[in-house]
């Protein structure tokens, strides 16, 4: 890859595109951004230097013209009841036409065949539909972000609470920020991580007893993970405002969690980008802003009421 290059990033504004748009600008890179509005987040990455287009992953016109003269593009698709399948079919083809050398593509751990969440199920046949285009293509299943421990943060009069429905089980999360790195590397050299399937996770494996545990260290106030049954979990989702394919993905890989589905750690962060992924304690201390508000404190307090 040489800096004449380009480089296409889905899902611009989202968890991992962003910080990749960043990765690759900090280099010099030319960067296209294909993005669904034009908003602040979107307005951060032209300023960047990116160049930011509008469209979507679904419209095979939109996606053709986002990958006209690009070398090799990042595919990231949301957890969405309308079209993954739709859209790696019209992203494959854009990017076959348009001579695209390589294509990372996000997939999750908990990809397979035999998947009972419908959105990881998809998620294994986007990537075999991948598998058959003739450009170099990189899968990447992470196991969950760290950016979890935020999304279902509370708090109450003991502190920080971690709602989860995960019983005893164990992960190594990994920030988006690192997935990010081992994006924009495959990107810029793509060959050696050709047909491959990258499971991705952070350097430490632990209960979430123990996350709670390095998370209270570092934000010196006390942390506890209070363990919920999967149905009450999604009791709280559904109090949140989530619709029900994502429930219905996030009830299925919580009993894969509990199975083991997402443990496990390895050092391909460190092997692909050369320094290591970010500790809890080090995503914690990186994101204390996130920390500081009571979350999804209201949330919990209706499905308590509700289920007495």
């Amino acid at each position: 890859m040489t800096h004449d290059d380009l480089y296409l990033v889905t899902g611009a504004t989202g968890k991992t595109g962003a910080h990749v748009v960043r990765l690759l600008r900090a280099e010099g890179l030319r960067v296209r951004a294909l993005v669904h509005g034009i908003d602040e987040r979107s307005a951060a990455l032209t300023e960047l230097g990116a160049d930011v287009v509008t469209g979507d992953l679904r419209d095979f016109d939109d996606v053709s013209s986002a990958m006209a003269g690009v070398t090799a593009a990042y595919f990231c698709y949301p957890i969405d009841p309308d079209g993954l399948i739709d859209a790696t079919a019209v992203f494959a083809q854009a990017a076959t036409e348009a001579g695209v050398r390589a294509v990372v593509n996000m997939s999750q751990i908990s990809a397979r065949r035999e998947a009972k969440s419908h959105a990881a199920q998809n998620h294994w046949l986007g990537e075999r539909l991948l598998d058959r285009a003739a450009f170099m293509t990189t899968h990447l299943r992470p196991t969950f972000f760290a950016e979890w421990l935020a999304w279902q943060w509370s708090r109450d009069d003991d502190g920080g609470v971690l709602r989860l429905p995960f019983g005893e089980g164990r992960h190594a999360p990994i920030a988006a920020q690192d997935q990010a790195r081992v994006i924009a590397a495959i990107l810029r050299n793509p060959a050696p991580h050709d047909r491959q399937i990258f499971p991705l996770y952070g350097p430490v494996e632990a209960d979430h007893h123990g996350i709670a545990g390095e998370m209270a260290r570092v934000l010196r106030q006390p942390v506890r993970y209070e363990p919920v049954e999967i149905e009450t979990f999604a009791d709280a989702l559904r109090a949140q405002g989530y619709g029900e394919f994502l429930i219905q993905h996030l009830t299925n890989v919580a009993q894969d969690y509990r199975d083991g589905i997402f443990a496990g750690t390895n050092n391909l962060v460190e092997v692909i980008t050369g320094s290591p992924a970010q500790t809890v304690a080090q995503f914690t201390a990186s994101n204390r802003d996130a920390f500081r508000g009571e979350g999804q404190r209201a949330s919990w307090r209706r499905v308590r009421e509700h289920v007495g």
